[in-house]
């Protein structure tokens, strides 16, 4: 059986996009699957996932799609086309998970006990460097600032959840985050997926809270790297009250220092607010900080997802190389003590965040991250004939 695809990109093109179709029972029987470029036949690399329930998820990156000009493809049954390496993940016995795109490295997955909580360092970006700071996994590199430890490359944390500092890690009697087990590894042609399972801890070990967490690598060009983050929080032990403090992002992002907006580096977001006093404490759709590493400009955008609470998020981004969605902090982003951007969640209840963080060459318009953003929040619509 075939199934005839239309992919409409609307009316603004499209570069380089993740495409997604959930396919029902009855469209096809086996995750063997052919995709093919209409009308000529041209095979695509594609990526299939079984959702349950008899449904899956098929992944692919649309190339080019122009305004008014659908796109047409076919699903058949058999092999797919070999598509290189993809994205590989290769979990090791030191508690780290590596990724590489088509043979190189990305970026590791740490979670070892020895860390407070688990992170992903580097992030290698266009031009085969690292665009996110190596303190304090590495000393060594000169010119590196050497402050908030804490402040771990690409994580997730909270500065006060039931009380407790899940954030810090140089004040005495922080908590941890400790990764329970790994529910997908998931190498592929399309994208790469690291899934897992984890307890949030008081300083006293005791659980607060549970943690589902997603990070899908997509094989994109070098001059685009996405990470998709997906973090699911679950009041498992009773309510769950993530306070009003600065001190925390759900998606945290130290830059290199040489991006520093300190120095030669820019922050901008998508209220077009520049640096740190216009965008600091500010709701944007997404910020991105852009500057120098070696002799080439690169950036890291974050993207806010339309269905996250309290969208567009506020953004606790500094020029000395922090930037975090932090839908919490009100008090210290309205500057009024008055105001309260706690959030409980109820015994039972759940949370779901999503963002897309894309590592780019070149500055914020040149890698269109306003369009990059509307590919995230309102993605090609896929019709099944």
């Amino acid at each position: 059986m075939a199934i005839e695809i239309s992919i409409d990109g609307g009316d603004r093109p499209r570069r380089n996009c993740p495409v997604t179709a959930a396919v029902p029972l009855g469209y096809m029987g086996a995750e063997r699957l052919v995709l093919r470029r209409r009308p000529d036949g041209d095979p695509v690399p594609c990526q299939v996932r079984a959702l349950g329930n008899g449904a899956y998820e098929v992944a692919w990156i649309e190339p080019r799609l122009e305004p008014g000009r659908p796109a047409g493809l076919l699903f058949e049954q058999g092999d797919g086309p070999k598509a290189g390496a993809g994205v590989a993940l290769d979990r090791r016995d030191d508690g780290s998970v590596a990724i590489g795109i088509d043979g190189v490295l990305f970026s590791e997955f740490h979670y070892a006990s020895r860390w407070a909580r688990p992170f992903l360092h580097p992030l290698i970006g266009p031009h085969g460097q690292p665009v996110t700071r190596a303190y304090p996994i590495r000393t060594d590199v000169a010119g590196e600032k050497q402050d908030h430890p804490h402040h771990k490359s690409f994580w997730v944390a909270w500065g006060d959840v039931n009380g407790s500092d899940n954030w810090s890690e140089n004040r005495a009697g922080h908590g941890t985050q400790r990764v329970r087990q790994f529910t997908a590894l998931e190498s592929g042609p399309v994208y790469g997926r690291i899934a897992c399972e984890l307890d949030w801890l008081s300083e006293k070990g005791a659980k607060v809270l549970e943690e589902s967490r997603q990070i899908t690598v997509w094989r994109l060009p070098a001059a685009l790297r996405a990470v998709d983050l997906e973090v699911t929080f679950r009041a498992t032990e009773g309510p769950v009250r993530f306070g009003d403090t600065k001190e925390g992002g759900i998606c945290s992002i130290r830059v290199a220092s040489s991006m520093d907006a300190s120095g030669p580096g820019t922050i901008v977001n998508g209220a077009g607010g520049v640096d740190e006093g216009q965008t600091w404490g500010k709701r944007a759709e997404w910020c991105d900080y852009v500057g120098p590493v070696g002799a080439h400009t690169v950036g890291i955008a974050i993207l806010d997802h339309p269905a996250n609470f309290r969208h567009p998020t506020y953004w606790h981004v500094r020029n000395y190389g922090l930037m975090t969605a932090n839908p919490f902090g009100l008090s210290h982003f309205l500057r009024d003590k008055t105001a309260d951007g706690s959030h409980t969640l109820e015994a039972g209840a759940s949370l779901t965040f999503r963002y897309r963080v894309l590592i780019h060459d070149g500055d914020t318009a040149t890698a269109d991250i306003a369009g990059k953003y509307r590919d995230f929040s309102d993605p090609p619509k896929v019709t099944l004939r």
